[in-house]
């Protein structure tokens, strides 16, 4: 990923807690958390871009 993008996100406070508690045993940030959580649902999904392809315009 070439460039990051601020997105404000309203969570659920207990869902919150969860992925704060997670992120901290894994020794990441909340955000890296969350990041590596869509990125993984992404990829098993089949949504993520394989290695080499070209980027659809506007993503």
């Amino acid at each position: 990923m070439n460039g990051k993008k601020a997105y404000p996100l309203r969570i659920n406070a207990e869902v919150l807690a969860a992925a704060q508690r997670w992120a901290d045993d894994e020794l990441r940030s909340l955000n890296a958390q969350i990041e590596y959580v869509l990125r993984d649902a992404l990829r098993k999904a089949g949504r993520l871009p394989k290695p080499g392809e070209k980027k659809e315009n506007g993503a």
